[in-house]
C-alpha cells in the first residue's frame, strides 16, 4: 500500500462522496418499497442513526490505541467543547438538514447549492482565522456563489429553451441545503482554529459518537420514540452496514490517507470534480436530468472551481486537522 499514489485514494474518495448522494436517496426509495406495517423502515432519520452506529462499529475497533484514557486526558476543555460543536454542527445538524432537503429536492440541486460550504469556509477563514486568499481564489469563489444564485433563482426555465427563462421561488429543499453548507463551513472553522492535535481517529470517533448522540436526542425529542420504531429492522440493518462501512468509513480513510500521501493542493484539485461526479451519479443511479437552471449554474460553478485552483498552489497548505473528513453528505 506504501506504493499506492496519494491522488488515487483521493481520487476514489471523491467518487464515493460524489455518489452518496445519489445512494442516499435510491435507499429511502427502497424501503418504500418494503414497507413494515405501512413504513419506510430506511427513513431519513433511520438512515443517519443506523448509519452512524455501523460506522462507529468500524471505526472504534479500527482507532482503538487513539481512544486510550491517556490520549483522551490530555485534551484541555477548549478541545472537547470544539469537538462537541463541530459534532453538533458537522454530525448531526448539517446532515439531518441535507437529507430532509434530498427528500424534497432533486439531487443537482443539493449538490450545486451545496457548493456554497468551500465558498463560505474560505470567507470565515479571512475573517475568522485572518487566512489571506489568493486574487484567483477570492474571484473563483465569488464566480461559484453567481452560479448558486443562478440555480437556486431559475427553476422555473422550461424545456424548451432559455428564452424561456423566468424567476421562480426557491424550494425549501434549497435553503435546507443552504443551511447545511453554513453548519459545515462553521465546523471546518472550529476545526482548523481548535482541534489540530487531536488524532484524526480519536476526532472521528468521538465526532460520529456525540453526533449520532446529539441527533437521536433532537429527534426524540421532535417525533417522539415511535419515529425510531423499525432502526433494528434486519433489512434496515443488511443496507446499513454496507452503507456505514463505504460512505462513512472507506471514503473518509481513503480522504484522509490522500491527504496525508498528496497533500492539500492536488486534493483541492480533485475535489473540485464532486459536483460533476454528484451529478453524473444522480442521471445514472436515479435518472434525474439536469435541468436548464441546473445547467447553467453548474457551469458557472465549475468555471469558478477553476479560477480558484489556478491560485491553489500559491496558498499554504491547512493546518492539522483542517478538512478532517466532513464529507459524504
Amino acid at each position: 500500500m506504501a506504493k499506492i499514489p496519494g491522488q488515487l485514494y483521493l481520487w476514489v474518495a471523491v467518487a464515493i462522496f460524489a455518489a452518496s448522494g445519489a445512494v442516499t436517496k435510491q435507499l429511502t426509495e427502497l424501503g418504500t418499497q418494503h414497507p413494515i406495517d405501512g413504513r419506510n423502515p430506511i427513513s431519513f432519520c433511520n438512515l443517519l442513526f443506523v448509519g452512524n452506529l455501523c460506522a462507529l462499529l468500524v471505526l472504534i475497533p479500527l482507532y482503538r490505541k487513539q481512544l486510550s484514557p491517556a490520549i483522551l486526558r490530555q485534551f484541555s476543555r477548549g478541545d472537547w467543547l470544539g469537538m462537541v460543536a463541530v459534532a453538533l454542527l458537522a454530525g448531526a445538524l448539517a446532515p439531518a438538514l441535507i437529507l430532509i432537503a434530498l427528500s424534497q429536492t432533486m439531487i443537482n440541486d443539493v449538490t450545486l447549492v451545496g457548493r456554497l460550504e468551500p465558498l463560505l469556509t474560505l470567507a470565515l477563514s479571512a475573517w475568522w482565522l485572518r487566512e489571506r486568499p489568493t486574487p484567483w481564489q477570492t474571484t473563483g469563489a465569488a464566480v461559484c456563489f453567481l452560479g448558486v444564485i443562478v440555480t437556486v433563482t431559475l427553476q422555473g426555465v422550461s424545456a424548451g429553451g432559455m428564452a424561456a427563462l423566468h424567476l421562480s421561488t426557491t424550494g425549501r429543499g434549497e435553503w435546507l441545503t443552504a443551511f447545511g453548507a453554513v453548519a459545515l463551513a462553521l465546523a471546518n472553522i472550529i476545526s482548523r482554529a481548535r482541534l489540530g492535535r487531536i488524532p484524526i481517529g480519536t476526532f472521528a470517533v468521538v465526532r460520529t459518537t456525540l453526533g449520532t448522540v446529539i441527533f437521536f436526542g433532537i429527534a426524540l425529542y421532535l417525533f417522539g420514540s415511535h419515529h425510531f420504531v423499525d432502526a433494528f429492522s434486519p433489512f434496515l440493518w443488511e443496507w446499513m452496514l454496507l452503507y456505514g462501512m463505504l460512505i462513512v468509513v472507506v471514503g473518509q480513510s481513503l480522504w484522509l490517507l490522500g491527504l496525508k500521501r498528496a497533500g492539500s493542493a492536488q486534493a483541492a484539485v480533485i475535489q473540485a470534480f464532486h459536483p460533476l461526479g454528484a451529478i453524473l451519479a444522480a442521471y445514472w443511479l436515479l435518472g434525474e436530468a439536469p435541468t436548464p437552471a441546473q445547467y447553467a449554474g453548474g457551469g458557472i460553478i465549475l468555471f469558478g472551481i477553476a479560477l480558484s485552483l489556478v491560485g491553489s498552489g500559491r496558498t499554504t497548505a491547512p493546518p492539522p486537522g483542517a478538512g478532517m473528513g466532513f464529507k459524504g453528505w
